[in-house]
């Protein structure tokens, strides 16, 4: 048998972040070849991965990586199978070290061909998946680009790009907050401006099934009955149905016997409540939209026009 020194076991541990065991038994097996034993654990990494290809792999880490000018940004998450891995520092190196590789490519598929050490990305996580003996890969992907970009990362879960319309002095602060927004409230879109209209009629129709239907449960019970919405987004907040609403409110402001001379102090509140309780859609996917997490009595919109900026893109990325 051949017999392999401590240090050609270490140097093949650096190469491949194998254990000593695993390094020591692929050197002896390529008698001492360097190039042959890595050869020998990819191959096991190959053999793993084709036997744990339909295992669950919804554990891992998220990351993320800007390029120097804070133009253009990634998120990507490499995933495995438990949170015990995805917790070892050695793990999160591997994952950072793919992120530092995706902010020079344009998609997955390219990130997967990437060189990484003499072999592609691809193949590193194969070997790592005999070294470590679970299941990894890349699982969400993101690149956005804008004048200023930032990044925030929720305890290695999800990540969010925020893209900035100009870099200002407290540039990165702002596009850190505004992603911890997406992070947190999980939009989809940045306004109701965006949404198509025949989208938002049959998410009206539905919300307002799933209310009545709920409604008869609660009304069979004798509990109060859930307000039934008429609307469910500012995109269908047209002037002649705000005008509709404000007319509605003052003519109960009449019935309660409110003095009219007052009713200008009253009617603006109850139009924000009437916006709020009509723009359920919104809060849930308009990023702009949302009531800001750090002060809910603005929006995000307020709050990047109170800095002086406009947020033009964002990116989220999650390990489920």
């Amino acid at each position: 048998m051949v017999k392999v020194t401590a240090a050609e076991v270490n140097e093949l541990r650096k190469k491949t972040g194998a254990g000593m065991m695993d390094c020591k038994k692929a050197l002896v097996e390529a008698e001492g070849n360097m190039e042959e034993a890595i050869s020998i654990l990819r191959k096991k990494g190959q053999k793993i991965a084709e036997k744990r290809a339909d295992r669950d792999s919804s554990e891992g880490a998220v990351v993320s990586k800007i390029n120097d000018a804070n133009t253009r940004g990634v998120v990507v998450s490499v995933n495995c199978e438990t949170d015990f891995v995805s917790k070892n520092d050695s793990y999160k190196e591997l994952a950072q070290k793919v992120a530092d590789i995706a902010i020079n490519v344009n998609s997955k598929e390219e990130l997967l061909a990437s060189d990484f050490g003499g072999m592609t990305v691809a193949e590193k996580l194969i070997e790592q998946t005999g070294v470590i003996g679970e299941k990894i890969e890349i699982g969400g992907f993101e690149i956005l680009e804008a004048p200023f970009v930032g990044t925030y990362i929720h305890g290695n879960k999800i990540g969010a790009l925020t893209g900035l319309s100009k870099a200002i002095d407290n540039a990165e602060e702002v596009a850190k907050n505004v992603s911890m927004q997406v992070a947190s409230m999980g939009a989809t879109t940045l306004s109701y401006k965006d949404f198509d209209a025949a989208f938002v009629a049959s998410e009206t129709e539905a919300r307002i099934a799933v209310i009545e239907k709920d409604n008869i449960e609660l009304g069979r019970l004798g509990k109060t009955l859930k307000n039934v919405p008429q609307f469910i987004s500012r995109a269908q907040l047209t002037e002649e149905a705000m005008a509709a609403a404000e007319t509605e409110a003052k003519e109960q402001l009449k019935a309660e016997g409110k003095p009219e001379q007052i009713w200008d102090k009253i009617l603006p509140g109850k139009m924000e409540r009437y916006i709020s309780d009509n723009t359920s859609l919104d809060q849930e996917q308009c990023l702009l939209d949302q009531n800001y997490i750090m002060d809910d009595k603005k929006s995000v919109a307020d709050y990047v026009a109170d800095q002086g900026v406009e947020v033009v893109g964002f990116k989220r990325v999650t390990l489920a």
